[in-house]
């Protein structure tokens, strides 16, 4: 394969914690990209519930097979910047973005113009989420389980041990 069919590509996000949706979109961009990288935002201010380096444990032990039945290689990393930076720093020649709803559709607009703007050789990719997972949000996911809910039908079983035992020692505290 010669190096200008080589495609990198990037999908940022919090991923606190990895949901069934995300992995919609890890899906679809293993199926188009060479090299996809998971990239963990960090945010001073922002307590997650799941340490960086849990999340990215939980990316490669989740993502990893997906990636490797689609032939992709899968890497996972932090930024703190913006995602437009980093996707140069790696060589990302497509930057992706999963979309559930019209909201998204608007946010997300405006970013791949500033981004477009700020990196014409990085094209902006939106990949639709699937029906059975548009309602999923990591948000929502978090408050739920923290609430002692079941949230086994958003994201997958790796995930969920996790959740239950971040909870649990929460609960024991």
């Amino acid at each position: 394969m010669s190096d200008t069919a080589f495609r990198t590509a990037i999908y940022g996000g919090s991923f606190d914690p990895l949901t069934n949706g995300h992995l919609d979109v890890v899906r679809s961009a293993c199926r188009m990209a060479d090299r996809l990288v998971l990239a963990v935002g960090i945010h001073p201010g922002k307590t997650p519930l799941f340490t960086a380096e849990e999340r990215l444990s939980m990316l490669m032990d989740v993502c990893g097979p997906i990636a490797r039945a689609e032939h992709t290689r899968l890497e996972a990393i932090t930024f703190n910047g913006l995602i437009i930076d980093t996707a140069r720093e790696i060589g990302a020649t497509l930057l992706i973005r999963g979309l559930r709803d019209g909201t998204d559709l608007d946010y997300e607009m405006q970013m791949a113009g500033m981004n477009g703007a700020m990196a014409p050789a990085i094209q902006t990719v939106f990949l639709p989420a699937s029906p059975m997972v548009r309602p999923i949000t990591a948000t929502l996911v978090r408050q739920i389980a923290g609430m002692g809910g079941d949230v086994s039908a958003f994201v997958p079983a790796p995930v969920l041990a996790r959740l239950k035992a971040k909870f649990a020692r929460q609960d024991a505290t």
